[in-house]
């Protein structure tokens, strides 16, 4: 998978022409197409995903829903998104009424009315219900910071995870797993190995 956006720098899609100008280029550079200057040799990449943090809402629909299009070209273009936990979400909300997201990886985090916070779990429990009801996709995952320090708040300890919080989102048959940020802060407290067994 390719990532689009992120937390730092000025992006935006202008138009809907510029939409598909990107999705060419991205089927052309990275997944099934041909280019003479594809930047990972002849690696083919599954699909892109969306983590618009920053810029204008408008056109993500337009290039999720090209993207999407080259999947009847032979090769499924998988389409994921890393929206805010707050819904809709502002920036990904048209792109994701599309209904052509295969996996959802929502961060709860970073926003305290849809997070965990100290014990409270009902703020966390509501958004996840809200996110696997209104949403088309195949999965949701339940994205969490890998550390206090990898995030502003809504960091879970690993036992609370385990006996308070996956208990009830399992429930859901949209459930996929959990999403950690990041893979450095897993790396430095052992987040990942703690619950993977009860994922």
């Amino acid at each position: 998978m390719l990532s689009l956006g992120g937390a730092i720098g000025n992006y935006s899609i202008g138009s809907r022409e510029d939409a598909k100008m990107v999705a060419d280029y991205l089927w052309n550079n990275f997944l099934g197409g041909k280019s003479s200057a594809r930047p990972l040799g002849d690696a083919v990449l599954d699909g892109i995903d969306f983590n618009i943090e920053l810029g204008s809402p408008q056109h993500w629909d337009d290039l999720v829903r090209f993207l999407s299009n080259f999947s009847h070209r032979g090769r499924k273009v998988y389409i994921t998104g890393a929206p805010q936990c707050p819904f809709p979400d502002d920036l990904m909300g048209s792109a994701l009424k599309t209904r052509l997201f295969d996996y959802v990886w929502v961060m709860f985090y970073d926003n305290p009315p849809c997070q965990y916070t100290s014990g409270d779990t009902q703020s966390l429990f509501h958004s996840w219900k809200t996110w696997t009801t209104s949403v088309t996709a195949q999965k949701i995952f339940l994205g969490l910071p890998a550390a206090p320090e990898a995030a502003g708040g809504g960091y879970i300890p690993a036992d609370v995870l385990v006996s308070q919080i996956l208990p009830t989102v399992k429930k859901s048959r949209k459930y996929g797993g959990v999403m950690l940020w990041s893979k450095f802060w897993d790396d430095k407290n052992g987040y990942s190995s703690s619950i993977v067994a009860r994922v």
